[in-house]
């Protein structure tokens, strides 16, 4: 490693390997030298190895840039790539065409002249070549429609002069150029039929090259002359010999046709069907671009055609089926783009309805197998289509489902044709295909409508399965519906309030009855079926079930699709029709019809004897009940010390026998489990009860922890103590499927698109007057009944900015309505602030944190920093202070920006960083986070203080009588109250138009609690219980029950307590260790353990992903792909409320996209979801920096801290990409910097630092730091070096520099996750838990220091024990000393003095009674090394490490992360490679192919390597020794090995790579042998620089 700091001594040509960089203008054009990269493009001989290579110019340009920076920088210093860009030219060159043009209408008069004079051959030649060469670089300009039209038909003319095909070749290469700089000279060239001459040359094709260029003039006149080509035969002039050509020729010839099929007219004859054999032969190609145009003409032909069944059945019989789905089915959507793959199908959607033969091809094809397909990559683990079809998912899936309702046809009355009658002739006697075609796409569908679709998605799916069960026979459909389970699924569906989705589910619960009554009867009624349908009869025994009938609403507009308005606002009943409909159509059902066909089913399938709960329940729905009963009593149960054992004796009993039902060999439906009341019981015995409360505090006595520590040791005993099963048949991972499942159907979150917003300029008068882009709410302000206080607002009907936060309108609203009478006289709001404006500020009136909105607008924040980034006065502050702040949990201070702006006028506030100073009277400062660092709300801020009255808060506003939530913007307010209406429907016309009316009062100074919110059960617990609840950590828990899920739901939601058990047993599994070691304490003090060794334990967690719920995930990706809700904050408040209070309910890759649309705003968030993997994972390593600015830094490789130190000082708060650049190498671009975070990563982990636990070198200055230090290694993890809070007065300046490097290492750490980089950094899981914010406890500290901390585990055991002997003996024996015994050594006897372990200058405490440990204060010892290892020994590094981060940006973020997830993120993944992994994520091109055998070795090369020959090869090629998140398949640009070429043997040739591009040029090796040596030393060799290529 030392060897990469190093400068070279060889050449760039006598390097034998290195890594090669491309340069920042490698992929991107100089706007100063346009005409030399346009005829580079043009160049035939232009490879993409060209295109890689850096040019030394540029590579000096790039280092130039570093080098002539501010001469107030040092050596190595910053540049910004823009500044090597010259100033746009385009005024100089715009006088320069002007003064051109006029020179060329004269040279075109000559040569016009020379033309028609017609002096033999040889002049006709030089004029034209003159010609051309005038054309090639004039400009519209130079040419007038006279001159056009002058010189069209001398160039048609000499077109067919036959005897000089230099005269032929050139006139018609002045016919393109002419239409190039003057395209309406198409029309002149018409005119005198230049398209039928150019026809005949293609017919006769004598020469090559004239027929080339007839084919290039051809495309330029049928852009805009598409029907006179049409009528001149341009179609099979162009295709006839098109296998002639080369590909380029052959793509030119196609967009001819193209540009022809795009205008055909719409009435006449139909020559184009001729073309038809010759395209369908073309589909086949291997071209992309070239299927792409074929397929383009064929879809424009078939729509042309559609209306005529004898033009369609003509369009069959020329195999036109056959090779659509071949390209469909080798495809795979890959190599063609969406559009075209949509359109395909859409003409199979074509040909399917009006003939029959396509119809009967498509079955007997199985094009069934290819649609499964694509539904299933409608990602049903998120409920959408792939990430990269944003734009066209929900087209094809709507496709999808169009072709399928027309393969399933349905006379309906007089509306059958002899085509339909047909089609259901031909199903009626092939029953196999029907069953293959439903046996492939029943259970899709179904998982398709599970998975959280769409209400129009869902329509059409439940259409297609009720086309299924009608047109299926009794024995295929039993077939049938054993893929799925239906009655559950049916069940689902009817918690949808849409009567279209309705009737459909009812339509097709009645075929089965009447097809399947004894199969399926008892199913229905085990899953609810029954009770939904009576339900829906009887409307007030909706209140009695526990499963919602209507569980939410689905907006009219409630899709995803971008196809025209007019498709998709008519009613669902014509969403499928292939005939639009000229204007908007009536519902063809209503709520009597479904009413009607309910009763129906419950008249003639159920036994009137069911209508009676008791003999309508099953016996698995009455012994649950029965257990949950018995659950709920416990609670009453009054519990002291004497009836502990008794009470969690039977908690486990009971438990156990709701396990052993819920895994009994009778299966548990979703409906049984959620109206047992199982949930609700487990709930409210787990959480004591609290989970109802709101504002639940506790206020230093242990008795409620006690209760729920010993409750959750039982739980985990149960649920974690088998070792003789598999993970997923663990009785914790069979819960959370039901819960989950139960999740599924029951919840109803909306996706709410932008597409009911209609783009338009509105201005918004409240809350600051300004332009939007979008239509404002109407509303009227209006004064409480009752309010004496607050004057009347005088305005009648405002315009409100409808993403505005409440703070905001209130902000509005007070100067207008308040008014107080003081000494002064009367004083409006506004006149008072400003007499009170310092003591609103003073840190004792600072309590309460700013309300802030939710979603993730920007508008009406105060982002400081951002607002004056170029103002050196605002943000100026030396790189050498370091300021440590101590501020209580949640203590931030409000400032509107009125008195902001008063401050910093008058110098009363200062700006440094992202804090707020305030200068006080006596001069001290106090500190205040500004809007900028916080951001992201807290997990319990974001979803638990809707509870909790803000103190700031001066008006209260309520809309139809409900107190608006402070913490959303009006619109989800608005949007939500909809939403839980009872309307089936929600019109977005009356959302904008209606005026909604706000009352307001004025809140009270002080809020007090409801007493009964705090009132709990006096329990008594023995001293040795409260210790063990003091250290299991419950605080974890305890701050759940404070927090409220969503908004969007009452408590009393059976979905309420899915969420909140799902979060209780997530937490739980997190914290399973340390529950099941309490419970080892507590055995070993209770005496049913007396060997030290059995405290060890070992916990089979169950994994993360099993609480990942598909749907809601699905749900979160398709709002977050709408760009205007996110840009504007107008996502349901669901989103971010159940992300930051449930984020284990998302994937992670759902969470990566949200954090960054959170933390870095919609711009650098949508730039992330374009660099997409084709497996859809988000790439959070690399960034498309074409939106955004970058920054260039110049390092040197001697000295990596400091660079990176001037670099966070010079570019932390920059919202680019930064970009490095080494001292004295030509690379740049993304290789050097993912080295670079590299080589940081390594400088942090070296010896002499003092920053980590075992580095035991004495604090030490930068100057004096060796310059080769050993890598600090740690098994467990790196984890801060304690260090004493008094050592400041001994060594606090050597102290402070390792404060330093915290503040730097968060620096680096932010910077690289907000730039998507990757760090080679080992940070143990302890320290990410402080990163995330979450306390440590004892049990933490195994984690990093496993021996101390057993052997602290071990001395609590001891004192635990100890303290229950004591309480056993009589009172008056209490004082009977015990003497304590380690291992049968006594405590004294270990010789343990008060200083921390491992770390003799830390003295714990300095009372002189505390020398030596002994039995006495061994307590007192524990505490202290556990306060100094996890507390107050790191505190100042852990906040140090903060402050610098939230420089960046908020921490706050990442707390939507568990550990193992921060640590992906940040770190990237160390994968083992799969041979076909490798070859599905790696690219082979230029010679190369996966079968090659040089690639062949290579991959087993690398399957071979050895953990760390992987990492060396990852550098060598990337730049970083991991992959991203989500691993190879994550990597942009997808690595790439193409062919070396070398002029001598390819034995003695290296490999050599470009890390911007992963691109790794590999000879021909004669061996795998030799590959492997040559392969291994350019990787050693080629570390430590970039050079070219």
């Amino acid at each position: 490693m030392g060897s990469r700091g190093q400068k070279r001594t060889e050449t760039a040509d006598e390097l034998p390997a290195d890594k090669r960089a491309c340069s920042s203008l490698e992929f991107r054009p100089s706007s100063s030298n346009c005409s030399s990269i346009r005829t580079h493009l043009n160049s035939p001989n232009s490879t993409p190895d060209a295109d890689m290579e850096t040019s030394s110019s540029t590579s000096a340009s790039s280092r130039s840039d570093g080098e002539h920076g501010k001469e107030d920088e040092s050596a190595y210093g910053s540049c910004d790539s823009d500044d090597a860009e010259q100033q746009p030219r385009h005024h100089i060159l715009r006088d320069y065409q002007r003064r051109r043009s006029s020179t060329d209408h004269g040279k075109l008069n000559t040569i016009l002249s020379n033309l028609n004079e017609g002096n033999g051959g040889s002049g006709q030649l030089a004029a034209l070549t003159e010609l051309c060469e005038v054309l090639s670089f004039c400009n519209e300009d130079s040419l007038s429609s006279l001159m056009a039209d002058s010189l069209s038909p001398v160039l048609v003319k000499l077109a067919k002069n036959e005897s000089n095909a230099n005269i032929m070749l050139l006139a018609i290469r002045g016919m393109t150029y002419l239409c190039d700089v003057y395209p309406r000279s198409s029309g002149f060239l018409v005119r005198h039929d230049a398209v039928p001459a150019l026809c005949e040359r293609l017919l006769a094709i004598e020469y090559v090259d004239v027929a080339e260029q007839c084919l290039q003039a051809l495309e330029k006149i049928s852009r805009d002359q598409p029907v006179a080509c049409l009528q001149a035969g341009a179609i099979m002039a162009a295709l006839n010999f098109i296998d002639f050509f080369s590909i380029s020729v052959q793509r030119v010839a196609l967009a001819t046709v193209v540009n022809i099929c795009k205008k055909l007219p719409l009435e006449g004859p139909a020559p184009f069907v001729e073309a038809v054999p010759k395209l369908c032969d073309l589909l086949q190609h291997e071209d992309q671009q070239l299927v792409e145009s074929v397929a383009t003409c064929l879809i424009k032909i078939s729509e042309r055609m559609c209306q005529s069944s004898e033009l369609m059945e003509e369009l069959c019989k020329h195999e036109l089926i056959n090779q659509v789905t071949l390209v469909m089915k080798s495809n795979s959507r890959t190599t063609i783009s969406q559009p075209i793959y949509n359109g395909l199908i859409g003409l199979l959607v074509k040909l399917s309805s009006g003939s029959f033969v396509a119809f009967r091809s498509l079955y007997e094809l199985n094009i069934s197998n290819i649609l499964k397909d694509v539904l299933s990559t409608y990602d049903l683990s998120h409920g959408i289509s792939p990430p990269d079809l944003v734009d066209g998912n929900c087209n094809q899936v709507h496709e999808v489902l169009k072709l399928l309702n027309e393969l399933l046809p349905t006379s309906t009355g007089d509306q059958a044709n002899q085509v339909v009658l047909d089609k259901e002739s031909f199903l009626a006697d092939h029953h196999d295909l029907l069953q293959r075609f439903g046996m492939d796409l029943f259970p899709v569908l179904v998982q398709v409508v599970n998975s959280g679709a769409n209400i129009y998605v869902c329509y059409g799916c439940l259409s297609v399965i009720s086309k299924l069960v009608v047109l299926s026979k009794s024995d295929m459909l039993g077939e049938l519906l054993k893929t799925a389970n239906i009655p559950s699924f049916l069940a689902g569906v009817f918690t949808r309030k849409d009567h279209h989705l309705l009737m459909l589910a009812l339509q097709i619960a009645e075929i089965i009855l009447k097809k399947l009554s004894d199969v399926f009867l008892s199913s229905f009624i085990k899953e609810g079926v029954f009770y939904v349908i009576d339900a829906l009869l009887m409307p007030e025994k909706c209140s009695q079930l526990m499963l919602p009938v209507f569980g939410g609403i689905q907006p009219s507009f409630d899709s995803s699709q971008k196809s025209s308005a007019r498709e998709f606002q008519r009613c669902l009943c014509y969403a499928f029709d292939m005939v639009p409909s000229s204007s908007v159509s009536s519902c063809k059902i209503d709520k009597d019809t479904v009413c009607d066909l309910a009763k129906h089913i419950k008249t003639n399938y159920f036994a009137p004897e069911l209508v009676e709960s008791d003999k309508g329940m099953t016996d698995v729905l009455q012994n649950l009940r029965t257990l949950s009963a018995a659950l709920s009593s416990l609670i009453n149960m009054p519990v002291d010390d004497g009836t502990t054992v008794q009470h969690e004796e039977k908690f486990y009993s009971i438990l156990h026998q709701i396990m052993l039902k819920l895994n009994g060999r009778e299966p548990v439906s979703t409906f049984e489990f959620i109206e047992s009341g199982i949930v609700k019981s487990l709930m409210h015995y787990l959480s004591d009860g609290m989970h109802m409360r709101g504002n639940v505090e506790f206020t230093g006595s242990y008795d409620h922890l006690v209760v729920l520590g010993k409750r959750f040791e039982v739980f985990t005993k149960l649920f974690f103590s088998y070792s003789d099963i598999l993970v997923e048949d663990l009785p914790l991972s069979i819960l959370i499927q039901k819960l989950q499942s139960g999740l599924s159907t029951l919840e109803n979150f909306p996706v709410i698109p932008s597409h009911g917003f209609k783009q338009r300029n509105s201005f918004a008068t409240v809350p600051n007057g300004r332009c939007v882009m979008y239509p404002c709410f109407r509303v009227r302000f209006v004064r409480a009944e009752g309010e004496n206080c607050l004057s009347d607002c005088a305005e009648d009907v405002l315009a409100v900015d409808p993403f505005s936060p409440l703070d905001a309108i209130e902000g509005y609203l007070w100067p207008k309505v308040f008014t107080e009478r003081t000494e002064y006289g009367e004083l409006d709001a506004e006149e008072l602030e400003q007499r009170e404006v310092l003591p609103n500020l003073l840190p004792s009136n600072a309590n309460s944190t700013q309300a802030e909105s939710s979603g993730f607008i920007d508008s009406m924040s105060i982002d400081l920093p951002e607002m004056q980034e170029d103002e050196a006065d605002f943000s100026q502050i030396a790189s050498e202070q370091v300021h440590f702040r101590e501020l209580n949990s949640g203590e931030t201070m409000s400032l509107d920006e009125t008195n902001m702006g008063c401050l910093l006028k008058t110098g009363i506030l200062s700006l440094s960083e992202n804090w707020i100073t305030l200068q006080g009277s006596a001069g001290k400062e106090q500190e205040f986070p500004t809007e900028s660092t916080k951001n992201m709300r807290t997990p319990c801020s974001a979803s638990g203080d809707n509870d909790i009255k803000d103190s700031s808060a001066r008006l209260l506003l309520y809309l139809e009588g409900h107190q608006l939530d402070r913490t959303l913007a009006l619109y989800q307010v608005i949007l939500q109250q909809l939403l839980n209406s009872e309307k089936e429907f929600m019109t977005w016309a009356k959302l904008w138009s209606r005026v909604y009316t706000i009352t307001y009062k004025r809140a009270l100074e002080s809020n007090q609690d409801d007493p009964q919110e705090h009132t709990y059960q006096e329990r008594k617990f023995s001293v040795s219980d409260q210790k063990i609840a003091s250290i299991q950590n419950m605080g974890y828990f305890a701050s759940m029950f404070a927090c409220k899920l969503t908004s969007d739901l009452d408590k009393s939601s059976p979905i309420y307590d899915i969420l909140f058990l799902l979060k209780l047993l997530e937490g739980i599994n997190k914290y399973s260790f340390h529950l099941m070691s309490c419970e080892r304490v507590r055995a070993f003090a209770e005496g049913r353990n007396d060997n030290l060794d059995n405290l060890k334990v070992m916990v089979r967690s169950v994994s993360q992903n099993e609480f990942v719920s598909s749907r809601l995930t699905g749900k979160l990706e398709q709002q977050m792909q709408d760009a205007f809700t996110l840009s504007t904050g107008g996502m349901p408040s669901w989103c971010n409320d159940l992300v930051s209070s449930c984020p284990f309910l998302f994937s992670f890759e759902a969470r990566c996209k949200y954090f960054r649309l959170a933390a870095f705003g919609p711009r650098r968030g949508q730039l992330n979801a374009i660099s997409r993997s084709n497996s859809g994972a988000s790439s959070d390593r690399q960034t498309t920096s074409g939106g955004l600015p970058r920054k260039k830094f110049l390092v040197s490789r001697d000295q990596i801290l400091d660079s990176a130190t001037r670099m966070m000082d010079l570019h932390a708060r920059h919202k680019g990409l930064l970009e490095v650049e080494y001292n004295e190498e030509v690379g740049t671009g993304l290789g050097p910097t993912l080295e670079f975070y590299t080589l940081v990563s390594h400088e942090f982990q070296k010896f002499g630092l003092g920053m980590w636990r075992g580095d035991h070198c004495s604090f030490i200055t930068s100057t004096t730091l060796p310059t080769e230090s050993v890598i600090l290694r740690n098994s467990s993890g790196l984890f801060p070096r304690p260090c004493s809070p008094k050592s400041d007065a001994n060594n606090g300046i050597q102290f402070s520099q390792v404060l330093k490097k915290f503040v730097l290492l968060g620096q680096i750490v932010a910077k690289a996750i907000q730039d998507g980089r990757v760090l080679d950094v080992s940070f143990s899981k302890a320290f990410y838990k402080l990163i995330l914010g979450q306390d440590l406890s004892l049990y933490d500290i195994q984690s990093f220091d496993p021996e101390l901390g057993r052997t602290l585990l071990e001395f609590q055991a001891i004192i635990v024990n100890q303290k229950r002997h004591q309480e056993s003996i009589c009172v008056e024996n209490a004082a009977l000393k015990q003497d304590l015994c380690f291992r049968n050594t006594r405590i004294e006897d270990l010789y343990l003095d008060f200083t921390l372990p491992g770390y003799p200058d830390y003295v714990l405490s300095s009372e002189c009674n505390l020398k030596m440990v002994n039995s006495a204060n061994l307590e007192e010892y524990v505490e202290l090394v556990v306060d100094a290892t996890i507390h107050s020994g790191i505190a100042r590094q852990v906040e140090a490490f903060k402050s610098g981060f939230n420089q960046i940006f908020s921490i706050s973020h990442l707390h939507i992360f568990t550990e193992e997830e921060l640590e992906r993120l940040l770190c990237g993944e160390c994968d083992i490679w799969a041979f076909n992994e490798l070859l599905e994520h790696i690219k082979f091109d230029h010679g190369y192919t996966a079968s090659s055998p040089p690639i062949v070795n290579l991959l087993e090369i690398i399957q071979e390597f050895e953990y760390s020959q992987r990492r060396a090869f990852l550098q060598f090629v990337t730049g970083a020794p991991r992959l991203p998140p989500g691993g190879l398949a994550s990597l942009i640009p997808k690595l790439t090995i193409v062919r070396k070429h070398s002029s001598n043997c390819a034995d003695t040739e290296l490999p050599s790579v470009m890390t911007c591009a992963n691109y790794l040029k590999l000879p021909p090796y004669s061996s795998k042998e030799k590959m492997k040596e040559k392969l291994l030393y350019a990787i050693s060799e080629g570390q430590g620089s970039f050079h070219l290529s």
